[in-house]
């Protein structure tokens, strides 16, 4: 087992809360945003995206702490969370100012990419309403206490977001281990969140002060690097192949330095075409060590965003059902790659196909 004790079904309402921002995307489908004539609506974040794909594929009872502009967009954004069966019951509205000039929801433009082309996002994030959210605002110690949470899930993404957004996330984190509620880190560095807000220094003094905070962290090679200022030796920076050992010497620093992380977990990708990845993941705990994904060579990819958000809600599903290391992190990359055989931020795979890739289920039509 991986030594993770986990809360009881039993004394919580919820399996996992996330706390972040959830913004409405327009994918322009085939084609290009600045040629584009028409766009689909879905609903996606970082951090809601592992309470969605927890809810949807592995049926378990989630909800998401965030914030909307009170107005049509605001409203379309929360019908799409009902549809994916997430808690709203904890969404706040925010009184909209007519345009949009001090309170706003967010947009985020995503090209999949394909071929040679890689996949491109254009956030419109400025001012939203989760961004200006500040302490004190949550009655944190009612959901994890009175109402109960057994997993709480946060990241980069929301952090980054406003210098008000990293303390609200302290302060969550906190009353999260108060009432024995594990807590989860997606590190998700996005450089279009710190280009103007304090660049690489900043994100790395946001996450390094959050870690403590953590149970278990999880990430990528970009993440750990450039978003808490560690070195993966030997691997390029490009990664235009996996390094397994490369990785394993980058989560003994992360360790050593945050002695309490039960958990560590990076996917591992290497980016051949937009369409082509090879397609890992690895994950280290203090009770079992290492233990390694199948590796999904040449993955055929249709949308890769939400992709290490899927791994995320996979993982987690395996260690709040009590699997070994290394079932978990064999769920959490079975679900990265279905995942991103369908368009949008959120998974659209059930459990049984994930347990079936788990178990070397092929791709024969099913009849």
């Amino acid at each position: 087992m991986s030594g993770l004790a986990v809360r009881s079904t039993d004394e919580c309402r919820y399996d996992l809360v996330a706390l972040g921002e959830v913004m409405l995307r327009l994918d322009p489908g085939e084609s290009r945003i600045r040629t584009a004539r028409s766009f689909t609506a879905w609903e996606g974040g970082g951090e809601y995206n592992v309470a969605r794909g927890l809810r949807r594929c592995f049926g378990l009872r989630t909800a998401v702490v965030t914030a909307l502009a009170d107005n049509a967009v605001g409203h379309l954004v929360e019908d799409l969370i009902l549809q994916g069966g997430v808690d709203t019951s904890h969404l706040r509205w925010s009184r909209y100012d007519g345009i949009g000039r001090r309170i706003r929801n967010g947009l985020n433009f995503t090209e999949r990419g394909f071929g040679v082309r890689g996949a491109l996002g254009v956030p419109d994030r400025g001012h939203t309403a989760i961004a200006q959210m500040g302490p004190g605002e949550v009655d944190w110690d009612h959901l994890f206490g009175d109402l109960g949470a057994r997993w709480f899930h946060t990241g980069g993404i929301y952090a980054g977001l406003s210098d008000a957004s990293a303390e609200v996330a302290a302060e969550a984190m906190a009353a999260a281990r108060r009432h024995g509620t594990r807590v989860s880190y997606d590190l998700n560095y996005r450089p279009s969140l710190w280009q103007d807000n304090g660049g690489l220094a900043r994100a790395q003094e946001v996450n390094s002060a959050l870690a403590p905070l953590v149970d278990v962290m999880i990430g990528n090679e970009e993440d750990f690097t450039a978003g808490l200022g560690f070195e993966v030796p030997g691997v390029d920076p490009g990664l235009t192949e996996l390094s397994t050992e490369g990785f394993k010497a980058m989560i003994e620093q992360v360790t050593a330095a945050y002695p309490h992380l039960a958990v560590l977990a990076t996917t591992l990708r290497a980016v051949r075409t937009a369409t082509v990845n090879d397609w890992g993941a690895i994950a280290w705990s203090r009770e079992e060590g290492f233990a390694e994904a199948t590796t999904r060579p040449a993955l055929e990819i249709l949308d890769r965003v939400g992709g290490g958000d899927s791994f995320a809600s996979g993982l987690v599903y395996g260690l709040l059902s009590g699997r070994t290391l290394a079932e978990a992190v064999e769920l959490g990359a079975a679900h990265g790659a279905l995942a991103m055989t369908t368009p949008g931020d959120t998974s659209m795979a059930t459990r049984d196909e994930v347990e079936a890739l788990v178990a070397g289920a092929g791709a024969r039509v099913r009849r």
